[in-house]
């Protein structure tokens, strides 16, 4: 490929449209990977305050074998962008660099606790995405039950689900969730969450009762989900 080419697709890392910045990285992935000077011009608009985009040049520099703290840096930055799209990119290729750079997850746990809503609650979606089965992992997963945005609370719960190791106070977090939250997202996602997290407790059947009678159809279809599935657990046969 040609430099007029090249220079167009790096243009085109700044452009408006999605679809054309999307395309404009897959052409530069492979390209990047041969090419040292094109690396060295990438990584300049990490640093250039007078482009729109800087994911795109991360994203790109970040499939080379030994990523850069400054690449890492942006990527966390885009898991608060605006465009729900460019988070989950991003998002998914953090979590497979992840799986061989401990760095990464380090940044990823500092995020749950330092970042905006937005980043705290993909920070999240990363931790459980990486299938971590470590005490940090499931307390990081239990400390964001507290969080004070909603949204943080409902992706912690969600995270939560089928998750093994919950003891009883984690239980206790997910029936308080259930039955005090001020949202009635992370309610809904308690009530299921909490059917699967063990050997329900007398006080969460009655409250599950009492959704079922709830005049809001969400809670009312969460807790029937529930039953459901606490109803099928006992079904299940011994051992199955």
């Amino acid at each position: 490929m040609n430099d007029d080419k090249i220079a167009a697709l790096i243009a085109d890392l700044d452009h408006s449209d999605k679809p054309r910045i999307r395309a404009a990285v897959d052409a530069l992935i492979p390209l990047t990977a041969d090419a040292p000077t094109l690396a060295d011009e990438l990584s300049r608009l990490l640093d250039d305050s007078r482009g729109k985009h800087r994911w795109p040049a991360a994203y790109i520099l970040a499939h080379l074998p030994y990523p850069s703290q400054r690449v890492f840096n942006v990527l966390i930055n885009a898991l608060d962008h605006p465009d729900a799209d460019i988070r989950w990119s991003v998002m998914l290729l953090l979590v497979r660099l992840a799986k061989t750079d401990g760095e990464i997850v380090r940044l990823l746990f500092e995020l749950r606790e330092t970042g905006t809503p937005t980043q705290r609650r993909m920070a999240l979606y990363c931790i459980r995405d990486l299938n971590l089965t470590d005490a940090a992992s499931l307390q990081a997963l239990l400390d964001s039950l507290r969080d004070d945005d909603p949204t943080v609370r409902v992706a912690a719960v969600t995270s939560l689900k089928g998750r093994l190791g919950i003891d009883s106070g984690g239980r206790k977090m997910l029936y308080d969730i259930f039955v005090n939250d001020p949202d009635l997202r992370a309610r809904n996602a308690a009530a299921v969450t909490l059917a699967q997290s063990g050997s329900p407790s007398e006080e969460f059947l009655a409250a599950l009762k009492m959704a079922e009678a709830s005049e809001h159809a969400q809670l009312r279809k969460a807790a029937t989900a529930a039953i459901a599935i606490l109803q099928k657990r006992r079904s299940a046969p011994a051992g199955g």
